[in-house]
């Protein structure tokens, strides 16, 4: 059998036409967002009054300044919580297609959660979780 008839064979996939309804979608969205934009600009009241242009405390008064200094732990415990979070995301994949993986996506697992776990008793070793000083 000649090459050519073999390629001629395949179905052709791909083109453009397949992804006009995503372009055409693409297209009015922006234009809709463009022309609400422009329409709360023309329309919409310009009027700015002092009570308008105050910040909003959610109805407590404002007191003192918002730039005190705050304790690294509060970010230490954010950075940590988004670690280990980050973590759980990873097992998704190996629970979906934990049986094409077989044995060695087990071990593989295996070995990513160990090294967290060993990083999470550092953690505790160091006091990071401590909120007494």
């Amino acid at each position: 059998m000649p090459i050519l008839q073999l390629l001629s064979d395949i179905p052709v996939t791909g083109s453009t036409t397949d992804y006009a309804p995503i372009a055409l979608q693409l297209f009015f969205a922006i234009g809709f967002i463009a022309t609400m934009l422009i329409a709360s600009g023309l329309i919409g009241p310009k009027r700015k009054t002092a009570d308008k242009l105050e910040n909003f405390a959610s109805g407590i008064p404002s007191h003192g300044d918002a730039r005190q200094p705050i304790a690294i732990k509060y970010f230490l415990v954010a950075i940590l919580f988004v670690l280990f979070d980050v973590e759980v995301i990873f097992f998704y994949p190996y629970a979906v297609n934990f049986k094409g993986l077989g044995w060695t996506g087990f071990v593989e697992v295996i070995l990513f959660t160990s090294f967290f776990i060993i990083g999470f008793i550092y953690i505790i070793k160091r006091g990071a979780l401590n909120w007494e000083e």
